[in-house]
């Protein structure tokens, strides 16, 4: 794909300091009393946009807690109706709210979305709130390099506030915030599907229960007690046949200088679990027929320490957002040739960090620059772009969040990665794969569970 395809996006460059909102006054001089004042407790914008269009945040969307055995799925504004609809007829009237890579979607693949009123759910427990004002002036980034990771921060955003004096620290901060965002601190999905669409078709290719602790979140933790590991998903394979019986174990560290990330297999029939040093960076990932790299789910996952990470600057953006009805529907229903069907995805505008990733000198990836758009209130990715070592955009990204009330927070429930030479994608969620059910739960669960030891414990030969 040569760089004139991209003609009708070039004067929509987001690095454009025309095309940039840029973010309120901050700067190194951190001040933790804005996160009960001007900033959410997580480091938003607390005031609404000019026109109204994006509400003030007034608390999220919080409901009591539920019993453990009870899944966490609810419906959401039901009753909405979208206020408009976007596809490549119209595009040109809303191109300040799209991203690059979803205008190069609608005008090659005949991709649209639908637009509601914005909700701003986002909310975490108190004890996550008081962690991120504790973060604001105690982390640190690596003194080698922001990329490397972090210290001096736990259970809460490292870095509410964004140093945009420095636009490499800003960067910096950006991507570990993405990577350590609240997500719950114990989690298990029954059967969490991944597919592929390839050339229309959906193919299962990994059907996994799925298990997941956030150490770094451990509500009875500390920085003093914490060991590095951000999470630790420890994953089942259900389906397809050829799979069932292998897992696998993944640790990710906060600091890669400290401590490396880890991935551990079990294949029955081998006997043991071994390490796989090579499942990081731009690996192609298995499960994916070739479309996605292993550092390419949720965006951007794992170890940074390849990139510069340039923040960029702030802007609003029409995001999937809120995405609870897909949680209702089959992922045959939900997915579509090229993109998610508009019928059950949800858009909304939302004020989103500017992101951009770019190799540091010596480090080798088939995605030579990344951007991405970073939701301000939950600091999950939402949106993004790859482009090749020839500059040409190559991937697009969209993450899906549901808002979990009872959690409180709204958080990541699917991903996809898009080819832009192809319009093959892939989509890994939580969603039901008949005759599979993905209920997710916020159980209690055994530290074990997480450890190699046990794994290797149950292998079978």
């Amino acid at each position: 794909m040569k760089r004139r395809d991209f003609g009708l996006l070039a004067g929509t460059s987001l690095a454009t300091a025309a095309t940039l909102r840029r973010a309120q006054a901050q700067s190194a001089a951190l001040d933790p009393t804005l996160l009960t004042t001007t900033l959410t407790p997580f480091g938003a914008e607390r005031a609404g946009n000019a026109d109204g269009s994006i509400p003030a945040w007034t608390g999220g969307l919080v409901s009591s807690p539920l019993p453990v055995t009870t899944p966490v799925a609810v419906p959401l504004f039901e009753d909405e109706a979208p206020l408009y609809t976007v596809d490549a007829s119209n595009m040109t009237q809303y191109q300040h709210l799209l991203s690059e890579g979803l205008q190069l979607q609608m005008t090659k693949f005949g991709v649209k979305i639908k637009v509601y009123p914005t909700h701003r759910t986002a909310a975490a427990p108190q004890y996550v709130y008081d962690n991120t004002a504790k973060n604001a002036v105690n982390a640190q980034l690596d003194p080698r390099g922001g990329r490397f990771g972090f210290t001096g921060a736990y259970g809460g955003i490292p870095f509410p506030i964004v140093d945009t004096s420095d636009p490499l620290v800003g960067g910096a901060q950006l991507i570990w915030n993405h990577l350590t965002s609240w997500g719950g601190y114990s989690t298990m999905t029954l059967f969490n599907p991944g597919v592929v669409l390839i050339s229309g078709e959906l193919i299962l290719v990994a059907g996994t229960l799925s298990r997941t602790i956030y150490p770094y979140y451990d509500p009875n933790g500390s920085l003093a007690t914490f060991e590095g590991y951000y999470s630790k998903g420890h994953y089942y394979y259900q389906a397809p046949g050829s799979v069932v019986g292998q897992e696998a174990l993944i640790w990710h560290t906060t600091n890669v200088n400290k401590n490396p990330d880890i991935t551990w297999a079990l294949i029955n029939g081998q006997g043991r679990v071994r390490k796989t040093p090579n499942e990081a960076f731009d690996a192609p990932n298995p499960s994916s027929n070739g479309i996605a790299n292993l550092d390419e789910s949720t965006g951007f996952l794992g170890n940074p320490s390849q990139y510069d990470w340039t923040y960029v600057g702030k802007q609003e953006m029409l995001v999937p957002y809120n995405c609870n009805k897909m949680l209702f529907h089959t992922v045959p229903e939900i997915l579509g040739a090229h993109f998610p069907n508009p019928e059950f995805l949800r858009f909304e505008k939302h004020r989103v960090w500017v992101l951009e990733a770019n190799l540091h000198p010596g480090q080798s990836n088939t995605n030579k620059r990344r951007r991405f758009y970073i939701d301000e209130d939950t600091w999950f990715i939402m949106l993004g772009e790859g482009y090749d070592a020839q500059g040409d955009m190559v991937k697009a990204y969209a993450n899906f969040l549901e808002c979990i009330p009872s959690m409180p927070g709204t958080v990541l429930m699917g991903t996809s990665t898009f080819s832009l030479l192809t319009g093959n994608y892939t989509y890994n969620g939580n969603n039901n794969y008949p005759p599979n059910n993905a209920a997710e739960f916020l159980l209690p669960q055994d530290d074990t569970f997480f450890e190699p030891q046990v794994m290797a414990a149950s292998a079978s030969f």
